[in-house]
């Protein structure tokens, strides 16, 4: 009889985080795919509407990012705190309001009103959160693998949102195209995410069941500011291009459904990243993959200015890209919990987000006004910057792996995943 309670409450316990997976795949793709993927899509669309320039237009992603880092840290404390379910359902609700606010900009200021609240929005709902959420909710061997599902299929998703709005756009203008996706934002996030995620008494008590790491150590360990400059500069290439991609490929000389179809090549490059990275990790760890990773990212991008419009060149140079981009999303969660716990895991997270929001906030403003190949040049050179910082924490652990196994076994070590 105790048998089977103990084989139903583990079955119970996969039954969280297996829902959990299923229900962010979802939400997290409509919530990026109206906040994040449309912007790009629409920025030619409202610049004309508007009447500013691009680089007017690209503020309005700087600001959102720049209040999604200030909001950063105290989302975390709040997530630790009190865990994820009214959190994120209130984020999602902040983000149809964001939407639909932005749907009907008349001028710059509304434009960057809108952002303002989409920068809260993100910050409250979207991968940041989730991934908290999920490090508390899994058992750490599943951690990884619950971590890349999300993301996999998100990453997929979204890149199709490219082609749904720019099919939108052209049907019913970006207004309505706005209007639609908030509608679509506020019938599946909010209650998927009031309905998935623990509670806040459920949050707390999986904590409790965690080892405490303190978090103050985190600051004085140079490790912890590697990764700091590596995922600032991988993530400052990152938005740039993401943001401007549709844009510099139109002005490249592709046709503007090419413009639109070429995003798509990404999220296929995330999923096959994401598939070989699990296996990848464990063999040569995380660190070094990573950092392989990343500098196919660099290279790429420093690619396509030579690419012009080959387009099998440009599909090369684009899925290099991916390569990096699908990485990252889930290396830095997982080293972060990995290294420093759970019980403040997103506290500690929020940390490095701050100055990485940061970079996220200038780097599309910055690309915006360079227009040109430039941009491609300057963020391919940081995505190498991020390869090269993760260099010296590679070879850390490669260091470290014969010594650990050369350990007696009452030696405390780092817990398997």
């Amino acid at each position: 009889m105790s048998i089977r309670t103990t084989t139903d409450t583990a079955l119970r316990q996969d039954r969280g985080p297996l829902r959990l997976v299923a229900v962010f795949a979802v939400t997290q793709t409509v919530s990026y795919g109206a906040m994040i993927q449309a912007f790009t899509v629409l920025l030619l669309p409202m610049s004309d509407a508007l009447g500013a320039s691009r680089t007017a237009i690209a503020a309005a992603a700087t600001i959102s990012t720049l209040v999604g880092a200030v909001a950063a840290v105290p989302v975390g404390r709040l997530l630790d705190r009190y865990g994820g379910r009214t959190l994120m359902a209130a984020g999602s609700g902040v983000g149809v309001v964001a939407v639909l606010l932005w749907s009907q900009a008349q001028n710059l200021a509304q434009l960057y009103l809108a952002f303002t609240l989409i920068g809260g929005a993100l910050a409250m709902s979207t991968y940041e959160v989730a991934f908290a959420v999920l490090v508390v909710a899994a058992e750490p061997h599943h951690r990884d693998r619950a971590i890349i599902a999300v993301t996999m299929i998100c990453g997929l998703a979204t890149s199709f949102y490219y082609f749904l709005v720019g099919h939108l756009d052209a049907r019913f203008g970006w207004r309505t195209t706005l209007v639609l996706l908030a509608a679509e934002l506020a019938v599946i996030a909010i209650p998927a995410h009031l309905w998935a995620v623990p509670s806040r008494a459920a949050h707390l008590g999986r904590i409790a069941e965690s080892p405490v790491v303190a978090g103050g150590s985190t600051l004085r360990d140079h490790r912890f500011w590697l990764l700091v400059l590596a995922f600032v500069a991988q993530s400052a290439a990152t938005s740039a291009f993401l943001t401007m991609m549709v844009t510099y490929f139109r002005d490249a000389g592709f046709v503007a459904t090419t413009a639109a179809t070429l995003p798509i090549v990404i999220g296929v490059a995330q999923i096959g990243s994401r598939l070989a990275l699990a296996p990848l990790a464990r063999r040569y760890g995380m660190t070094g993959v990573t950092a392989v990773s990343f500098a196919c990212q660099g290279l790429g991008l420093l690619g396509l200015p030579l690419a012009g419009t080959s387009l099998p060149l440009t599909l090369v140079c684009v899925t290099a890209f991916g390569l990096g981009y699908g990485t990252s999303v889930v290396a830095r969660p997982s080293i972060v919990a990995d290294s420093f716990g759970v019980a403040r895991f997103a506290g500690i997270a929020a940390l490095m987000t701050v100055p990485i929001a940061l970079s996220r906030a200038g780097a599309p403003l910055a690309a915006a006004w360079l227009r040109d190949w430039r941009f491609l040049v300057i963020m391919g050179a940081a995505a190498l910057l991020a390869a090269l910082a993760l260099v010296p924490l590679a070879r850390f652990r490669r260091a470290l792996l014969p010594d650990a196994a050369a350990l007696p076994t009452t030696t405390p070590s780092v817990p398997q995943r």
